[in-house]
């Protein structure tokens, strides 16, 4: 998988050169957006622009600052159902269903 570039308003948090991921999922958000890419579902420069508009619309209605990756993932969910690779309702259930599971779920204590 090659690990693109991002830069100016798309930049990604970044501690003494390297990516910064305050938790997994995040690491794990940015690694399927290249390997996606890689598989040719998109073109980096879609996602790119879809990652700038997705922090500019936030930006306009909250005027707050932003969770980087928060605004990733949704600029990365709406690039997919815009190119019909994922139907963003059903997406939605399974998150919905996923997020109910108890905490360490998957693992044996």
């Amino acid at each position: 998988m090659t690990v693109r570039e991002l830069d100016g308003a798309a930049a990604p948090p970044m501690t003494n050169g390297e990516l910064a991921f305050e938790a997994p999922w995040q690491g794990r958000v940015f690694a399927m957006a290249n390997a996606l890419c890689d598989a040719g579902a998109f073109q980096w420069s879609e996602f790119q622009s879809a990652l700038i508009d997705e922090i500019a619309a936030h930006e306009t209605d909250h005027g707050a600052p932003y969770a980087y990756y928060e605004r990733f993932q949704a600029a990365l969910e709406a690039l997919l159902t815009r190119k019909g690779v994922i139907d963003l309702s059903a997406l939605n259930v399974r998150s919905e269903a996923y997020r109910h599971r108890p905490h360490g779920h998957d693992h044996d204590h």
